[in-house]
């Protein structure tokens, strides 16, 4: 079967399919479009039809996401259903990005993929995930206690070992936040949802800047620089400690603007001096920042020891050059003192909170109205349904 890439600037895949005649591909020695025979259209790939859809459970960058069980082995998985209606000319770069990605990680920090499979038309792709029973986010909104100071040692050791892995092989996340943080029920962290990951590679080069949800991004990012190392992942990570340790958000910012103010106050003005080059970031030719000189870790955290400020300062320095490793975090004093990080598998496992989401006021009949666009029946069918509605953490 011949192909080519139509367009390669947008690095998509030639594709010619409507509902009512056979998906065809573009051959790159005659021009012609050739039908593609009915036998020959999932290639390797297993249909999605030997899955029974069980419910939707989450959102992530560039897919739905469905909880299922495999007919022919009988376990639960995660199928993601890759965005495509709006797609043209085939798969776009970002899908195939994560699939690359996904496929060469094994790590038991690293959400497992297992396959790709495919629906009754070209829209209908699905990665299939090992199944993990919740998200940290939704464990946040609805538990009535918070973790407790062992728990939290246990999920950030576990997420740093997940970093430290990805950061090894050469691989950004660049979302890292607590609704892509997944536990199984033996209590074991997983990384999810790639769909911003990148591979970087020496002499680092350009990105866009506007990655990474707006309340876990790094300074750098905010004041618009285009280099993008592991320091941004490991940033996010900080936050997300913080929220673990004050039970709230510790940077919701409602604008990049406001983000910046936050981080100010929290953390005092950078100036040249502790980040070289800072003056010459893009975003600081539009505006002047106030002076701020005082770093209040320690009255945000009065009950925190001198190791677990000291673990914040360095995964909260500004110069990106300068914070710490995954692998320095994984090693402080703070993992080492009383009280001492919990095993796995002394983790709670909620499961009376298991697939809740907390919908915003007003949105019910939206929710509602989705399950009539979101048929069991049509599954891998490629209709498009409703999108799934999300509490205001992970918008921005």
């Amino acid at each position: 079967m011949d192909a080519t890439l139509d367009n390669t600037s947008k690095h998509n895949i030639s594709i010619e399919t409507t509902h009512s005649k056979p998906p065809k591909f573009l051959s790159i020695l005659t021009g012609d479009w050739n039908e593609i025979n009915e036998s020959d259209r999932f290639g390797k790939c297993r249909s999605v039809t030997e899955f029974e859809k069980l419910n939707r459970v989450g959102e992530g960058t560039y897919g739905i996401v469905y909880r299922a069980r495999d007919t022919k082995s009988n376990k639960n998985v995660a199928l993601k259903k890759m965005r495509l209606e709006t797609q043209k000319d085939g798969i776009p770069v970002t899908g195939l990005r994560e699939i690359n990605i996904l496929l060469n990680l094994q790590h038991e920090n690293i959400v497992d993929m297992l396959e790709v499979v495919v629906g009754k038309s070209f829209e209908s792709i699905f990665l299939v995930m090992e199944y993990c029973e919740q998200d940290l986010a939704s464990l946040l909104d609805n538990m009535n206690a918070p973790f407790s100071e062992p728990q939290v040692k246990c999920i950030m050791l576990q997420l740093f070992s997940g970093l430290q892995y990805l950061h090894e092989n050469f691989i950004i996340h660049r979302d890292i936040k607590v609704s892509n943080l997944l536990m199984n029920d033996k209590g074991c962290v997983k990384i999810a949802d790639f769909g911003l990951a990148r591979k970087y590679e020496l002499p680092v080069r350009p990105m866009t800047p506007t990655v990474v949800t707006l309340w876990y991004r790094a300074p750098e990012l905010l004041f618009g620089s285009k280099t993008h190392t592991t320091a941004i992942d490991i940033w996010s990570a900080g936050c997300i400690l913080g929220e673990l340790l004050d039970h709230k958000p510790l940077l919701p910012g409602r604008s990049e603007i406001h983000q910046i103010d936050l981080i100010l106050d929290l953390l005092g003005t950078p100036n040249d001096g502790i980040w070289p080059g800072f003056s010459k970031l893009p975003s600081l030719e539009n505006f002047t920042l106030r002076k701020q000189p005082y770093n209040n870790l320690r009255d945000r955290f009065p009950g925190l020891s001198e190791a677990g400020i000291r673990l914040l300062n360095i995964m909260f320095m500004f110069d990106p050059n300068k914070r710490a490793s995954a692998e320095d975090c994984a090693e402080s004093s703070y993992f080492k003192e009383q009280p001492r990080p919990c095993d796995p598998e002394f983790m709670p496992s909620f499961p009376q909170h298991r697939l809740k989401r907390k919908i915003p006021k007003g949105a019910e009949k939206k929710e509602n109205r989705k399950s009539l666009d979101d048929p069991f029946k049509t599954f891998g069918d490629g209709v498009p349904g409703q999108a799934l509605l999300k509490r205001a953490r992970w918008d921005s």
